[in-house]
């Protein structure tokens, strides 16, 4: 099914009106979704927020920002460590642990993300606080919302390097993800140093964008995305 998306996407009417986001369903989460938590198929970015709303009462939300851009998204469907969130304007942005692995809605779409060799290192952040830098070996899909298969790029490939250090702020591990390759870019995770949970980060989620600021509210960051150890 995955092959023969790529190859509708690719061929444009050969399989009907498929579209980026249709791309996007089957390569990223393979569970239906609704079609109205996509952006439309004439490639229109969602909207985002004028004022994000506070986080209802015990409800863990995800606060983003990209550039002066903001919206609260909330979530709208959990796998395991992967999990789909939806703002009101119809901007998604797809989870495993703390990472953005895809996005929809926006003008350029982040639509894959898998990682060469092994698991993300972002799940062993326990080895990276003791000191340890990690490389990392990641391939991305990226497309421009809508149907144009000249936009679509895919297999490119990023060699990463990833480090912890202690911050002044008290129990505060920020981990810098430094990336080369097909893109060059800086991702930064802030963990809880007891939990390794992820709070706040910024990442990267396309070229031509800015990055995308992840902030999580709701419960304590401690029930929110525990990471293993």
């Amino acid at each position: 099914m995955r092959g023969i998306a790529i190859l509708c996407a690719l061929l444009l009417g050969g399989c009907g009106n498929t579209t980026g986001a249709d791309v996007l369903r089957v390569m990223i989460w393979p569970v239906p979704v609704p079609d109205s938590w996509f952006a439309a198929p004439d490639g229109r970015e969602g909207e985002w927020d004028p004022e994000p709303p506070a986080a209802p009462g015990g409800e863990v939300t995800l606060a983003l920002s990209l550039g002066s851009r903001q919206g609260v998204a909330r979530l709208v469907q959990e796998e395991g460590e992967r999990r789909m969130w939806r703002t009101a304007g119809g901007v998604v942005v797809a989870t495993e642990g703390p990472r953005v692995v895809a996005t929809a809605g926006l003008r350029d779409v982040l639509a894959a993300t898998r990682f060469e060799g092994g698991a993300d290192p972002l799940l062993r952040l326990a080895d990276l606080a003791d000191g340890e830098e990690v490389r990392a070996a990641r391939v991305v899909d990226v497309m421009r919302s809508g149907n144009d298969p000249a936009r679509m790029r895919f297999g490119l490939r990023l060699d990463c390097r990833i480090g912890a250090a202690a911050t002044d702020a008290p129990d505060t591990l920020l981990v810098e993800e430094r990336c080369r390759g097909a893109a060059r870019f800086t991702n930064r995770f802030w963990a809880d140093a007891r939990s390794y949970a992820v709070f706040r980060s910024e990442q990267w989620v396309g070229e031509g964008l800015p990055p995308l600021v992840v902030e999580v509210m709701g419960p304590p960051p401690d029930d929110v995305i525990p990471l293993p150890r």
